[in-house]
């Protein structure tokens, strides 16, 4: 019986541009869990030492790169890099989301050093209440959020005490 070979098949034919593209991205994704972020592909010209160990170089290999590369239309940051897992609008909220840290930063609070307390109460007043608890100088600089619950409100503190006393003597 004769093998049939079809075009593309047992051949070093040029990529799909979809191949390229899956390609490219598990070029990038790989690199950034290596090294922890893309410090060499900036111009699609970067991937074809990759395509050329596979497929034969040629004009049309380059295009094929170049055209996926510009299909996928991903971001750079702000030294030139491709960043292959965000789009563009990502990219400006975390610029926005960054700035503001930066200007506003004032310290980590670790979770497992929070504990927590809980208090039920009724649906209706749980976002009044959170309001009052949040603006009121008895509660100031005794907890470090307050925040609402599926039946109640939780605070967050390194020592909820005093807070679970303030409520206890309110309640009782």
């Amino acid at each position: 019986m004769d093998t049939i070979i079809t075009p593309g098949e047992g051949t070093r034919s040029n990529p799909s541009r979809k191949v390229c593209e899956e390609n490219i991205r598990r070029i990038l994704i790989t690199e950034i869990l290596k090294n922890g972020s893309n410090t060499h592909f900036k111009k699609a010209t970067d991937f074809m030492d990759y395509f050329e160990s596979l497929y034969p170089a040629s004009d049309a290999l380059t295009k094929q790169v170049q055209r996926a590369v510009k299909s996928m239309n991903m971001p750079k940051d702000e030294n030139g890099f491709y960043v292959p897992d965000k789009t563009s609008e990502q990219m400006e909220e975390d610029k926005e989301i960054a700035k503001l840290i930066q200007r506003n930063f004032s310290g980590v609070t670790q979770i497992e050093n929070l504990k927590a307390l809980h208090i039920e109460v009724a649906d209706s007043v749980k976002n009044y209440l959170v309001s009052l608890i949040s603006k009121s100088s008895t509660f100031k600089g005794k907890y470090f959020a307050v925040v609402e619950t599926g039946n109640g409100i939780m605070f967050l503190g390194s020592d909820l005490t005093s807070v679970q006393n303030i409520i206890e003597n309110m309640i009782s």
